[in-house]
């Protein structure tokens, strides 16, 4: 446990008061170590001890940054801090809280980061903490910062903002947050683009509420081509010109109005230049600038970027958070290749211009109705409509067999009524083949007659109407129906849900929709719309099919989705903790392979995401729950956005429409993924409120699985005895309800804390005992942990030959059900215990392995082990000064992860490698802060580094 601090001061001066609350803020928020409330608020240690010793006022800013580190209330603590400031007799001039007068290290403090905020009132917390920052600016110069902004920007003033509505963005209990007003506040506090893109970040996923704004499916292939394209070659010239002898990274921009033919120049031209040109691959996504569903906003390049990392290679752990993190990680894999992006639909310059590769040699095509001028430098290709010759050109290669008929202009005719509109020219090639017999005079008095008859202005309008008149009554009602879908494609299972049909039926409607061009294939065997046609489906559905026909539509399909069977084949033993889902109606994929369900869920995750979201919305409260329950293992491998979209959603649905269990699991859910993000604070309060809820409903079970994490949280924090009552407590817990796995648990992780107490016999049971209980259950991945942990006890207790088998056979496990978190921390212990045997080149081979892969997955927490553990190698080896190199790196990694064991720990091998090299002051430093940090963790090491310091002072007394 950390230290005490020592106050000065009578309990009666108001200084000595704001230092015993804040110290009692602390004890409340379970005593985090100084250390890591330092890395939480970016302040020294010091400065934070400091604050709570009463010997003198500290800066308002300190104030509101230890609270904050306390997950207090600030708004509640400024108040506070005025009231000690005025009864100490601070004078206005000269409060510490002055910026003018705050000292300069307070100055360059960075502004608060709002990524980590856990909910509404953690982030007004924070917006709070940014006033500060910025100098504590009243509410009417915010005010008029915001209106001089917004007035230049060209908003009437009858939209302006006044002083009270700002002042309302920095209170507390908030139900909702104004996200334009609340940027414009922010800007005007920081005018940073990147720190502002950090808190429209954060205000979509505070709280689960990321929009379909952040949920965009991105390709490393292109569209299928066209077939039957024609015209443009000036274009594709111009393009080729462009491209070739160019040593730096080319822009295109290909701009035009809707329906011209943009997409398809794009998709052809990048099919012909892969064709000449060596790319090492290809990125595709479409950015839905200019979709007219309000469901489909455009997307965030910050989701752009999450999709091309993991494309191209990385794991949903290691992408960073940040918008500019995410840019810079995107070229640096991108260095050193040739890549082709084609960035599909782009609204504008600001949502492109992270996207651009920098990269000698890549080319990146762009499709907008924009022309994005503020792209430089860029070749801008304006397209518009077909030339008449075209249009005849275009005509002629998509039905060449049709008769002309009576007029020898017909087809010129044809063309016309289409504006020699490509979308619309396409459409009508579409219903001119499915019209055996008719001559192209024929179809051009039928335009005519259309137009006259419906007033049908667009070349568009026309051709959608006349197409869609002559479908039959199945594929017309799926083109109704699919508009409904709210995700950006789909296939034919989900297509079949939506009309009620078999799956033959189904496949067969869709090959016709998009032969005539009515539905297009963003990849094969997925479906997709045009904007423009998807506008005209929504009208005919609303006009054609009644609201319980079209909500009973969105029930058959949201069923679809509940019953698929993917997570049952991936992870069976847990399959009691996920709801009974009743077989669907229509026909479902059959995902018992591992991997062919591995695949579906990779597919289908975007769409999963966003269904979760309609349904909370849309009056389908039980489906978004049961959704949150059943993705919960797959989205904790690493899809930490979408899991607090998916689980923050299934919050919302809960309390709306009053579910406490459902709400006691959606917190738990959220409580894990805070806490994976290190998030501790926002992950406690999530998960006690579930506990709590839990523990009302008389949910045994539901409880004991939070009171276990939040043993883990106190682990990591170095918080054991906590720990060990909170994995005593869930092992009761789990017991009473029968969850035998639950229990294997539990004693695995009591069985850890106790071994590193130094209570090993006690801790080797528990993990035999939990070994048993996996075993018998057939869980295979908790054997494999148990095994593990026996393993590292018994090292620790000396049993050297045990150890080693029971780690070669965990390892074994791991790397069967290629579970590599486990792999991961088996390899560290391994190489730990070949240390110990003295093989050091054994250990770091070990260590080194572990490192990488807890690197892969994004483990800080594991990655500060390893590091420590090839530092304790390299000394055994003889290679201090690698020692010294990792052990600094370990204690840096475990300093940010607020790990004080593993900085102890560093510590102690630091005070090895400098008493080595006869550094006897930096050995004796390191020896004492470890010795400090395991007297307060209450472990056997605290006694080993005694006796370390004990023989170095020793030493340098007969020197």
């Amino acid at each position: 446990m950390p230290r005490p601090e020592r106050p000065l001061g009578r309990l009666g001066d108001p200084l000595a008061q704001l230092a015993a609350g804040l110290r009692a803020l602390r004890e409340k928020a379970d005593r985090p170590g100084y250390r890591q409330m330092a890395v939480r608020v970016n302040y020294s240690v010091a400065t934070l001890a400091a604050a709570a010793s009463g010997r003198r006022l500290p800066t308002l800013r300190v104030t509101l940054a230890y609270v904050a580190a306390c997950d207090g209330d600030v708004e509640e603590w400024e108040r506070r801090w005025w009231e000690a400031a005025r009864l100490s007799g601070a004078s206005a001039e000269k409060l510490p809280g002055d910026p003018v007068t705050a000292p300069p290290d307070v100055l360059t403090v960075p502004p608060p980061d709002p990524v980590p905020a856990g909910g509404l009132d953690d982030l007004v917390k924070r917006l709070r903490l940014l006033r500060v920052w910025a100098g504590e600016p009243s509410y009417e110069t915010i005010k008029d910062r915001v209106n001089a902004a917004w007035a230049a920007a060209g908003r009437p003033a009858g939209e302006l903002v006044c002083r009270s509505t700002v002042a309302y963005c920095f209170r507390s209990r908030r139900r909702r947050l104004d996200t334009e007003l609340v940027v414009a506040v922010v800007r005007a506090l920081n005018p940073d683009t990147g720190y502002v893109a950090l808190w429209r970040q954060a205000l979509r996923v505070v709280g689960g509420e990321i929009e379909a704004v952040s949920q965009v499916r991105v390709q490393d292939s292109l569209p299928r081509e066209l077939t039957g394209f024609t015209g443009r070659a000036g274009a594709l010239d111009r393009l080729r010109r462009t491209i070739r002898g160019g040593k730096a990274a080319v822009t295109a921009v290909i701009e035009g109005m809707a329906g011209v033919g943009k997409t398809q120049l794009a998709v052809h031209a990048g099919h012909l230049l892969t064709r000449e040109n060596a790319f090492d691959r290809v990125l595709f996504v479409n950015l839905r600038g200019f979709d007219p569903d309000p469901a489909q906003p455009p997307a965030d390049p910050a989701a752009v970027l999450d999709g091309f990392l993991r494309l191209l290679g990385m794991t949903g752990q290691q992408i960073p958070h940040t918008l500019e993190a995410r840019a810079a990680a995107y070229r640096d894999r991108l260095a050193g290749t040739r890549v082709l992006v084609v960035l599909d639909n782009a609204a504008s310059t600001d949502q492109v211009r992270p996207l651009l590769p920098t990269a000698p040699g890549c080319l990146t095509l762009i499709t907008s109705r924009c022309g994005l001028a503020g792209l430089r430098p860029a070749t801008h290709l304006t397209v518009d409509v077909f030339t008449a010759a075209e249009a005849l050109a275009f005509l002629t290669r998509a039905v060449p067999d049709v008769p002309l008929g009576v007029d020898p202009h017909a087809a010129a005719r044809i063309a016309g009524r289409c504006g020699n509109l490509p979308l619309a020219l396409g459409l009508i090639t579409g219903h001119i083949r499915n019209t055996p017999g008719w001559t192209l005079t024929d179809h051009a008095d039928r335009l005519d007659e259309r137009h006259h008859q419906r007033r049908l202005d667009t070349g568009v309008e026309l051709a959608l109407d006349l197409s869609y008149q002559h479908l039959s009554a199945g594929p017309r009602r799926l083109l109704r129906l699919a508009a409904l879908h709210p995700g950006q494609d789909f296939d034919a299972y989900a297509a079949a849900a939506l009309v009620d049909a078999g799956l033959p039926t189904t496949q067969s409607h869709l090959d016709r929709l998009h032969r005539d061009h009515l539905l297009q294939q963003s990849t094969p065997g997925r479906y997709t719309f045009h904007d423009l046609v998807r506008v005209y489906a929504t009208i005919r559905v609303t006009d054609e099919d009644r609201p319980l026909e079209r909500r009973t539509s969105l029930t058959r399909l949201f069923d679809h989705y509940l019953a698929a069977t993917a997570m049952n084949t991936l992870h069976p033993a847990e399959a009691h903790y996920r709801p009974v889902i009743l077989p669907a109606a229509t026909a479902t994929p059959d995902l018992t392979d591992p991997d062919i369900a591995r695949e579906w869920l990779d597919t289908e995750r975007l769409t999963l995401v966003t269904v979760a979201a309609h349904t909370a919305g849309h009056g389908w409260p039980t489906h978004t729950m049961r959704l949150s329950r059943i993705l919960y293992r797959y989205l904790d491998g690493g899809h930490n956005t979408d899991a607090l979209t998916v689980h923050g959603h299934a919050g919302h649905a809960a309390r709306n429409s009053g579910d406490p269990t459902g709400l006691a699991h959606a917190l738990a859910d959220l409580g894990a993924v805070h806490y994976r993000l290190g998030r501790y604070g926002p992950a406690g309060e999530h998960l006690r409120q579930a506990m709590d809820l839990f523990r009302r409903a008389g949910d045994p079970a539901g409880e004991a699985r939070t009171v276990n994490t939040l043993g883990v949280i106190a682990v990591r924090s170095g918080h054991y005895r906590t720990a060990s009552d909170q994995f005593a407590r869930a092992l009761t817990l789990h017991r009473e309800a029968g969850d035998r796995a639950g229990e294997g648990r539990a004693l695995t992780n009591l069985g850890f804390v106790q071994g590193r107490s130094g209570h090993y016999r006690p801790a080797i049971e528990h993990h035999e005992h939990a070994l048993a209980l996996y075993r018998r259950a057939g869980n295979r991945v908790g054997e494999a942990d148990a095994l593990n942990g026996l393993g590292e006890i018994e090292r620790r207790f000396g049993q050297y030959r045990p150890a080693g088998d029971h780690l070669r056979q965990a390892l074994t496990l791991h790397r069967q059900l290629g579970h590599h978190s486990g792999e991961a921390w088996t390899l560290d212990s391994l190489g730990t215990l070949h240390a110990r045997l003295g093989e050091p080149a054994r250990a770091t081979k070990h260590h080194q392995r572990a490192l990488t892969i807890f690197r892969k997955i994004g483990d800080r927490y594991g990655e500060a082990w390893a590091l420590n553990g090839l530092g304790e190698a390299a000394r055994t080896a003889g290679h201090v000064a690698n020692a010294l190199t990792h052990h600094t790196a370990a204690h840096t990694t475990a300093a940010e992860t607020g790990d004080p064991d593993q900085q102890a720990r560093a510590h102690t091998g630091l005070g090895h490698a400098h008493h080595i090299l006869g550094n006897l002051t930096l050995a004796h430093a390191g020896y004492q802060r470890a010795l400090a940090l395991y007297t307060d963790l209450g472990v056997p090491e605290a006694e080993q580094v005694r006796t370390c310091l004990a023989a170095l002072n020793s030493s340098t007394e007969q020197q």
